[in-house]
């Protein structure tokens, strides 16, 4: 089997180090496996893409020597398909419509019980104030997936991580997934799809073999098996890195312009200097 993986940024803000870090982790694996690195660009919030930030991102990728096999895939060129998964999943039943607003959300939320947080890989653990209330599509601020109906169709499934913090097989638990992740959203009403809905359906229309992304997000993977699992979809094997962080142990984000890649460009570093400040080695496969 070929060995695939990708990078997918949105084009909403400037690559910082972190980026480089996961984009070059991935580009590295798939060279060394002589397989194939792909590069899409996460563009579902419309409202927020930037065509200048996608060339940027283009050109801040090549200054670092990384190369991408086959055609951009773009998520805004896919609605239809999202669309198209998310009505699969309303004809099986395993999804409802849901008028709530964040403030709803929080003024709904109960004292969590113990042992349960508050706050899980979707955000805020969602109450289920909508999920027997039937509201019409045309009311809905989201479309949420019911997680106990999922759980009880598609378990029992599992997948391999090979990340260093999480290292093995994980079997998804019907319950953790209940009370830790709850009813995630799938669709918004100015959205076509969520993150965690698009991920699934794009990795899987591109083959890929080998997720490849930040620690921060190993949380949400059991969302991402659970949907594979229900349409029937093949498993990557995941690996989750660590997280690049300043001097304060505060991970970065796409506003910390003080260590934009283009930034460091502009100070006259090489892509070598990149790679040595986040803890890579000399790059061998170009």
């Amino acid at each position: 089997m070929t060995f695939i993986t990708r990078f997918a940024p949105s084009p909403t803000g400037p690559l910082h180090l972190g980026h480089a870090y996961s984009a070059l982790r991935a580009h590295d694996a798939a060279r060394a496996a002589s397989g194939r690195f792909l590069l899409r660009i996460d563009d579902l919030d419309q409202s927020r893409a930037r065509p200048a930030w996608e060339e940027q991102i283009y050109e801040d990728l090549r200054w670092l020597g990384i190369t991408w096999d086959g055609p951009v895939r773009k998520q805004s060129d896919h609605f239809s398909d999202y669309e198209l998964a998310l009505s699969q999943l309303r004809d099986m039943g395993l999804t409802y419509e849901c008028t709530c607003t964040r403030r709803d959300i929080e003024a709904a939320a109960n004292a969590p019980q113990e042992g349960v947080p508050e706050f899980g890989p979707d955000g805020r653990i969602y109450p289920g104030t909508c999920r027997h209330a039937h509201h019409a599509p045309q009311d809905a601020t989201c479309t949420r997936l019911d997680m106990e109906k999922a759980c009880a169709l598609a378990l029992p499934v599992a997948f391999e991580e090979q990340g260093p913090l999480h290292t093995g097989t994980h079997q998804l638990v019907a319950q953790r997934l209940i009370s830790h992740v709850g009813d995630v959203v799938l669709a918004r009403r100015n959205m076509a799809a969520s993150y965690h809905l698009s991920v699934v359906l794009d990795d899987a229309a591109t083959d890929v073999t080998h997720v490849i992304r930040g620690a921060d997000l190993f949380e949400a993977t059991a969302i991402h098996v659970l949907l594979q699992a229900l349409f029937k979809l093949p498993t990557p094997t995941y690996n989750h890195h660590d997280l690049i962080r300043d001097a304060a142990g505060k991970r970065l984000a796409k506003r910390d312009d003080a260590r934009a890649i283009a930034k460091f460009r502009e100070d006259s570093a090489s892509p070598a200097d990149i790679r040595a400040m986040v803890g890579l080695p000399p790059a061998s496969f170009y």
